[in-house]
């Protein structure tokens, strides 16, 4: 048995979304004729409550494309020091649009209302770099799948406003803070300008990624995403399988997050593991005492047993659950961590 638990984005189309793909109605969506890719994009932005939206093949590519909408060249946006336009995106903030970062030190990926006044280099000294963006990032990877406290987001919104700052949310498992908190899409929508929201980790596409907000900053996105060469054509088999995962496999992402807490209850338990992160939707990160069990022999043991997970280096181990992780991959899994 091959239990993956490296990421949720590898996952593989459920027989549902692959006949959603197989029937999709198609048509060149360079020249916005793919039916399919519209409906999705339509349905994204009422959901969200905003005007408009736009399906790109990546999350880093809406990202991207949003720090460029807010910014200019040698402007510079403020994020957590764990935030994934920081640390998983390539560089892409400088290469693409000629930003730096402030990197903020907050805590498990979230920072404080507080921390982002002060991070604002003040407007009128031509020395340091003009801020102009504040990006966040819901649920945080690097953080452990942690989901932000919804006051402190208005309070930071609040900081933008007063400061003239836009604010983006890399949303990419912002689903899974919503079941988890009980939230909706409406309650993003209203408060940040532009937002990411990913297809292929906790919903299970096959790939895909939207950005949601103004109908005068999405078609802007349009150019941006063109000039990334993000523009695709017959998409809509693709984008079919996005709003199948929309209508089918928001509520399910609970199971995840059942899945993770009793996994990360079990690591606890086990005399070798020396931390384990707090867990709230579908990642576990925790360390090894590595007088006790290295870790590199740990994650060695485990592929001889047929399960796949991931270092996220200084001594931090990786585990996601996800929609093709099964209740028998995960019955299975906790007999062999019992054994270890």
């Amino acid at each position: 048995m091959d239990i993956n638990l490296i990421s949720d984005t590898v996952t593989k189309p459920t027989p549902g979304m692959l006949n959603a793909m197989m029937s999709a109605e198609v048509g060149d969506d360079v020249f916005k004729e793919d039916p399919s890719v519209n409906a999705l994009e339509q349905k994204v932005a009422e959901m969200f409550g905003r005007e408009a939206a736009l399906f790109f093949p990546s999350g880093s590519m809406t990202n991207q494309t949003a720090i460029k909408l807010h910014t200019n060249p040698g402007d510079q946006l403020i994020c957590d020091k764990y935030a994934h336009v920081y640390n998983y995106e390539g560089g892409g903030a400088s290469f693409n649009s000629g930003v730096s970062c402030k990197l903020v030190d907050g805590h498990r990926g979230m920072m404080t209302a507080e921390q982002v006044e002060a991070a604002i280099n003040p407007p009128d000294f031509y020395h340091s770099p003009f801020t102009s963006l504040v990006c966040i990032e819901n649920t945080t990877n690097k953080g452990g799948g942690a989901g932000w406290d919804f006051e402190e987001l208005k309070r930071i919104k609040a900081v933008c406003e007063k400061h003239n700052l836009g604010y983006h949310l890399d949303g990419a498992r912002l689903w899974n803070a919503l079941v988890a908190k009980g939230e909706t899409p409406k309650q993003y929508g209203e408060l940040f300008d532009t937002i990411s929201v990913c297809l292929s980790k906790g919903l299970g596409c096959p790939i895909g990624s939207v950005l949601v907000g103004s109908a005068e900053m999405i078609d802007k996105a349009l150019r941006i995403r063109k000039i990334l060469g993000g523009g695709m054509r017959q998409v809509g088999y693709l984008a079919a399988a996005g709003t199948y995962a929309l209508d089918n496999h928001i509520e399910r992402l609970a199971e995840d997050h059942e899945k993770a807490i009793e996994i990360g209850d079990l690591l606890k338990k086990l005399p070798f593991i020396k931390k384990v992160e707090p867990i709230e939707t579908n990642i576990i990160i925790f360390e090894i005492d590595e007088s006790l069990y290295d870790s590199d022999e740990f994650v060695q043991n485990l592929n001889e047993k047929g399960v796949r997970l991931i270092g996220m280096g200084q001594g931090k181990l990786r585990i996601v659950t996800h929609l093709d992780y099964t209740d028998t991959m995960h019955e299975a899994f906790l007999e062999i961590l019992e054994e270890m």
